[in-house]
């Protein structure tokens, strides 16, 4: 089976393989400092928009300890209960709201919940580019989660433009040898591998491998995880013998990375 990488941006929590989206919450910054002083208020309410803000970070930092658990289901009621609180007190042009938008959406994803993940995404991604401008890395984080819902899927025609748009973004604000760059070769790829498109996908994953084990290491997961996408392209197309050795580089290095259970 073929697995996505992260591609991490400002707002990526986690570094797991297969992981596309969790992220962390944002410093409030000034514009939506401005938003808050809009609306009137005394003191104490301020000082209870406050705790409840704090509540919103502390439920979203113990919804991401649940994803990284996989406890999803007990993961969704305190993100959606963080969503709620930040649009109630931050309005709905917040870059924390995005951040929850994006949270919630991907622990539907995880569940297979796509009508549900999908207009958070939209939403997200919509936010993110009014607020932090076309060019920034939660940009090109909120592309590559849509992306990934469109993937799971099968819905290919949508999430080809999204994940190139990624990897021409990635490249652009992280330069051509950032590991980000090997994750978004990698994605692409595996849309080209489903889709039989072998021509295309093998050099991206080529490339992926090249970037992974000349900016990392070469005993790293995403090391692995490249060895058996491109393994699993030759098998499809009937190339056994190029396709064992690769399998093989990847279960030892997994067993290496992970322990033989």
């Amino acid at each position: 089976m073929n697995q996505n990488l992260s591609v991490k941006g400002a707002a990526i929590l986690a570094t797991v393989v297969g992981v596309m989206g969790m992220g962390v919450a944002f410093p409030r910054s000034s514009w939506g400092q401005s938003i808050i002083a809009q609306q009137p208020s005394s003191p104490g309410s301020e000082r209870a928009e406050e705790l409840s803000l704090a509540e919103a970070s502390q439920l979203n930092q113990q919804a991401i300890k649940l994803y990284q658990q996989r406890k999803y289901s007990e993961a969704i009621p305190l993100a959606e209960r963080a969503l709620e609180i930040r649009q109630e007190i931050l309005g709905e042009e917040h870059a924390d709201v995005a951040t929850s938008l994006n949270n919630l959406a991907f622990l539907y994803k995880r569940q297979g919940r796509y009508k549900e993940a999908e207009p958070l995404l939209q939403q997200a991604l919509a936010l993110r580019k009014k607020l932090l401008g076309e060019d920034h890395p939660d940009v090109a984080t909120s592309l590559n989660n849509l992306a990934g819902v469109y993937l799971d899927q099968g819905r290919y025609a949508e999430a080809e433009p999204l994940l190139q748009q990624v990897l021409a973004l990635i490249k652009k604000l992280l330069g051509l040898e950032h590991p980000d760059v090997a994750a978004s070769f990698n994605n692409l790829a595996q849309l080209y591998h489903s889709q039989g498109r072998y021509g295309e996908a093998e050099p991206l994953y080529r490339q992926a491998l090249e970037l992974y084990k000349k900016r990392l290491e070469e005993e790293d997961k995403n090391v692995a995880t490249i060895l058996n996408n491109l393994a699993g392209l030759y098998l499809d197309q009937g190339r056994y013998g190029e396709a064992e050795p690769l399998y093989r580089q990847a279960l030892a290095l997994r067993k290496k990375l992970l322990g033989q259970n």
